[in-house]
């Protein structure tokens, strides 16, 4: 059907060229020139189409040659997996009698190696987390590898590999009761990597440059600490690293770093102080304040005790201290009779005790305040707290710590304050008071005296 309308469509074409030609040419063609002209095209695309049908055919032998051979191999393919099929079944059976022949010749040892393999396991954990690592490493990497090895049931521990695992745990044991000195690379907080010479105290701690140090088991790297503990840690710190075998107090921790690090994490006493925000350090102030007026009387008071025990000891009147003032008033009315004298003494008296008990009142008042001010702060924090539970609810703990924290830090602080401000108060009035009993009583003498001689 193809080629039948292949060839009427190439008839047409050879017609339109012809009648074309026709119409062009000065030279008229009859209709047999014609008609001859379209068996010879006819002829030709007759002659391509055989040609076109032999390479089909050709083709069409070549697929069912490719065919028959691929056929011939999927059934090679598959009588050969059956025959895997059933070798490896056969190979289950016998791989099953082997282990059972296995384990009855292992008997006892089986449970042995499972022991073993058990110890490897725990002591590799264990010396991963061991700062002894630090000076001996690669110890965990043996044991773990033991264990996955024995782990797998195709592989059973040689004499030496158990008698290393006992010579790892002994070593283990004796050098924890050493203290010793070794060379190893540290991490500087700053982030550097210097050499240096570190202390090693048992499995407990270790020491460089005065600082304790962190041992990381799953990188294998000496880190300082970033927060050091107290000074007095640090102290001993330095004093163990600079001892030449003698004793030295040092501070250990046998959980294997669980209290160092909450200790180091707890806030010192700047941090405290920070906690209490701005209403401590208003009562910090004020307190700062207080106890200079404190000092200022306790040295004026001191030094003007001294001046009037020299006076009561001296018949010379000296104006440099409260008495020798009030002693010249005597001097200056030496006509004067008993009841004037008494006036002008008392006026003196007077005149002396507003100079002793300057300021008294203003350290007097900070010892009220202060703990009205850490009440003020612990008000603040508590409504902080609520604000938080309010927002966030009661989850997350730490929401609620700044708040309770200056709640308690800020009465801390009044009290820290009010106390000594209290002590100070009490013993400052009772020395300006006993000064003016001195003042009073030797008053009351020249009194006594002149209206004797009168």
């Amino acid at each position: 059907m193809f080629n039948t309308v292949k060839r009427i469509a190439v008839g047409l074409a050879a017609l339109s060229i012809s009648v074309g030609a026709f119409a062009q040419s000065d030279r008229a063609m009859d209709l047999d020139a014609l008609l001859k002209q379209l068996e010879e095209g006819q002829f030709a695309q007759s002659q391509q189409n055989k040609q076109r049908e032999r390479d089909f055919q050709a083709q069409r032998a070549e697929q069912d040659r490719i065919l028959r051979e691929t056929r011939e191999k999927r059934d090679q393919m598959l009588a050969q997996s059956e025959q895997l099929e059933t070798q490896f079944e056969e190979n289950e059976f016998k791989l099953a009698d082997l282990n059972g022949a296995l384990d009855t010749r292992l008997g006892s040892l089986k449970e042995l190696f499972g022991v073993l393999q058990q110890i490897a396991g725990d002591t590799k954990n264990k010396f991963y987390n061991s700062v002894i690592s630090a000076q001996i490493p690669g110890r965990a990497d043996f044991l773990d590898q033991m264990a996955q090895d024995m782990g797998s049931s195709s592989k059973l521990a040689s004499i030496e590999e158990i008698e290393r695992v006992w010579f790892e745990m002994q070593r283990e044991m004796t050098e924890a009761g050493k203290v010793t000195t070794f060379t190893t690379d540290v991490v500087e907080a700053g982030g550097e990597k210097v050499n240096k010479s570190v202390v090693r105290v048992g499995p407990f701690a270790l020491v460089a440059d005065g600082k304790y140090l962190d041992y990381n088991g799953v990188t294998g790297t000496v880190s300082e600490l970033v927060r050091q503990p107290a000074d007095r840690y640090m102290d001993s710190a330095a004093e163990l690293q600079a001892s030449n075998g003698e004793l030295v107090q040092f501070g250990i921790d046998p959980t294997g770093g669980s209290i160092l690090g909450l200790l180091v994490q707890a806030p010192n006493l700047k941090e405290r102080v920070e906690q209490g925000g701005v209403v401590g350090y208003i009562i910090l102030i004020v307190g700062a304040f207080g106890l200079l007026l404190a000092l200022e009387r306790l040295v004026t008071l001191t030094l003007t005790r001294m001046k009037v025990n020299k006076q009561l000891k001296s018949k010379e009147v000296n104006t440099n201290n409260p008495l020798g003032r009030v002693l010249k008033v005597r001097d200056e009315h030496p006509d004067a009779d008993v009841e004037a004298l008494e006036l002008h003494l008392t006026e003196a008296i007077l005149g002396e005790v507003p100079k002793l008990g300057r300021n008294l009142t203003i350290i007097k008042i900070i010892s009220v305040v202060a703990p009205l001010m850490g009440l003020l702060g612990t008000v603040t924090g508590m409504i902080n707290t609520f604000q938080a539970i309010t927002l966030f609810g009661t989850g997350d703990p730490k929401l609620m710590a700044g708040g309770i924290s200056t709640a308690l830090v800020t009465t801390v602080l009044g009290l820290v304050v009010a106390i000594p401000m209290t002590l100070l108060y009490a013993m400052l009035n009772t020395r300006s008071k006993n000064i003016v009993y001195i003042l009073q009583e030797q008053a009351s003498g020249v009194i006594a005296e002149r209206a004797e001689r009168g």
